[in-house]
């Protein structure tokens, strides 16, 4: 691989930004960071997809590829192990409920809750081993209180699939009306809200959603979808051989961002994640790309054992460190999370070929990162290499925008690795 930049049909230079065309069921609940939409459609022309084809995406997180491969009538297949975004791609991919029957249960549900609400003089809180798992102040009394008692009702008065869009739109109203935290790009808390009209901005959601599935008719657009809340690193006990035409995804990049912290909030307040165990159980299930999810348990680092390259980086992280004097816990395991990491993504290329039909493209969404000590990763040149030493043909890698880093003064791009498995 010699790290060219391909020109021949570069991906549209545009932020992830939300067209507004593209606002139908992809704005239903969303990464902060998901790319864009039209990102998606790109390649998907650039592979020859067509409606009938079946398209993977292996780290669907909120459902950006599913959702749009769905929309031009292919069938798809996602794996996302964190519970939230599962939730929130296998409801944005299931276009079965009835309009009609969707708004009157939602209208039903808000007038419950309004009554229940009435007397706010108790206010209900999370138990003591959830609540441990928040951002402090995430929320305040009132709109917990709120949500709570919201959620309580849809999940007695509602079911199967009209139950998830209603627990997927109370998941939007907690990050973006309820709360007080911010993504700028990491998740925090700013500022207080001390009350917030949780039902009224949740029915408007549900209002949004139904006319979503009438206006657009999604339902008569054709194709499958199946999300599987498993790690896709074991994708072989899922598919059948030889059934996958596309693939594309965007995986976690090396730079210390806990993904399970973009959706704590909603995750415990809908009953997700309710104590440490748990959240760990998750983080296992999960590509190591940050201190906080590794284990020692974890063995990924031995599928690319004596790299070159990525041993070159792994003692430059170690090196500055000793330089530094850093002898904090998080630190002492940079080098290594580098090493799962890479080591996790060439489990996943490997676990991934007997599904794919011969002449199959891929595209991975992947960014330089500096995040351990300023060492700087060219994680898509990488991602080249090694796919290339599994038998993939690299096509191109292509430059999908640069941002640029304050700590190391440096360009760091994101890309777009492009791969075709030509067959065993």
């Amino acid at each position: 691989m010699d790290g060219n930049i391909s020109t021949a049909n570069p991906p549209p230079k545009a932020s992830n930004r939300l067209l507004p065309a593209d606002r139908a069921v992809h704005d239903w609940y969303r990464f902060v960071l998901a790319f864009p939409p039209h990102l998606v459609r790109h390649y998907l022309d650039r592979f020859g997809v067509k409606p009938g084809y079946r398209v993977m995406d292996p780290f669907c997180g909120t459902g950006t590829t599913v959702v749009e491969a769905l929309k031009q009538g292919c069938d798809v297949v996602g794996f996302e192990p964190n519970p939230m975004a599962w939730l929130a791609s296998r409801t944005k991919t299931d276009w079965s409920p009835d309009a009609n029957s969707l708004r009157t249960a939602a209208q039903r549900c808000a007038a419950q809750a309004r009554l229940m609400l009435r007397d706010m003089s108790n206010l209900r809180s999370l138990p003591d081993e959830a609540n441990v798992l928040l951002l402090k102040h995430s929320i305040c009394e009132r709109p917990l209180h709120r949500a709570l008692t919201l959620r309580d009702v849809i999940d007695a008065q509602m079911e199967g699939v009209e139950r998830d869009y209603a627990r997927l739109a109370l998941a939007q109203v907690l990050v973006q009306s309820a709360s007080n935290l911010h993504f700028g790009p990491e998740v925090g808390v700013r500022g207080r809200r001390g009350d917030a009209d949780v039902v009224g901005a949740w029915l408007e959601r549900m209002l949004v959603m139904a006319d979503d599935l009438r206006v657009g008719r999604l339902g008569e657009r054709g194709g499958r979808a199946v999300i599987y809340q498993y790690d896709s690193r074991e994708a072989p006990v899922m598919l059948e051989p030889r059934s996958i035409d596309a693939v594309f995804t965007s995986p976690p990049y090396p730079n210390e961002k806990d993904y399970t912290r973009t959706t704590r909030l909603e995750s415990v307040i809908l009953g997700m994640v309710n104590d440490k165990p748990q959240l760990r159980s998750i983080k296992r299930q999960l590509v190591k790309s940050n201190t906080r999810g590794v284990y020692i348990s974890d063995t990924d680092e031995r599928w690319v054992a004596g790299h070159p390259r990525i041993e070159a980086i792994c003692q430059d992280i170690e090196r500055r460190r000793l330089d530094l004097g850093k002898t904090s816990g998080f630190e002492r395991l940079y080098h290594r999370v580098t090493r799962l990491y890479f080591g996790g993504m060439v489990r996943q290329l490997t676990a991934l070929r007997p599904a794919l039909k011969p002449g199959a493209s891929l595209g991975y969404v992947v960014g330089d990162q500096a995040s351990y000590l300023q060492v700087m990763i060219r994680t898509g040149e990488i991602m080249a290499e090694l796919a290339e030493s599994l038998g993939y043909e690299v096509v191109s890698l292509d430059l999908f925008r640069e941002r640029f880093a304050t700590a190391t003064r440096a360009q760091l791009r994101e890309e777009v690795l492009v791969l075709r498995w030509p067959g065993p």
